[in-house]
């Protein structure tokens, strides 16, 4: 099944709304574009669908100003400072910049084992440290070990037959 896109501004045509207690649920037409649960209180019993949808819009267009002025700069963390941290309020690593370095291995089971700094992480460790930023996007560059501290020449083509 395809992955579902972020909700988008939409018109009364193209969504379904209903209500459950003080949340109204907006349901896109298009089942590959999401929706949203708008918690109004007690008031929503009485908006209108159009009041409703006006909220949906505009709180989806004060998302798209965000991103706009979103500032693109990634922190990574010095080499020698710790990049992950456990959360024991989450019981989980999580990661301390936005850029990780690390290696991948495999274990003797043949399942990949990741290493940050000197924290080697199982696969689904790894996987619940991701989801401290689900949501969000992701790149992943694939160096030599020896060159992961530094930033690759990035060049967007399809690999030739030779390569890798």
């Amino acid at each position: 099944m395809p992955r579902v896109k972020k909700p988008r501004r939409a018109s009364l045509d193209e969504v379904k709304i209903t209500r459950e207690g003080d949340t109204a649920i907006i349901e896109n037409a298009d089942p590959l574009i999401g929706g949203m649960h708008l918690r109004l209180g007690a008031k929503v019993q009485q908006m209108s669908d159009l009041e409703i949808l006006k909220r949906f819009n505009e709180i989806i267009a004060a998302q798209e100003e965000s991103l706009r002025r979103y500032d693109n700069t990634v922190i990574e963390i010095p080499i020698g400072k710790p990049q992950v941290k456990f959360s024991d309020q989450c019981d989980q690593w999580v990661p301390v910049g936005d850029v990780l370095r690390c290696f991948v291995e495999d274990n003797e089971d043949g399942e990949a084992v990741i290493w940050i700094d000197d924290q080697e992480l199982s696969l689904r460790e790894f996987g619940r440290l991701l989801t401290t930023r689900a949501g969000w996007g992701m790149r992943i560059s694939f160096v030599p070990e020896e060159l992961v501290t530094e930033e690759p020449e990035l060049e967007v083509r399809e690999p030739r037959k030779d390569e890798r």
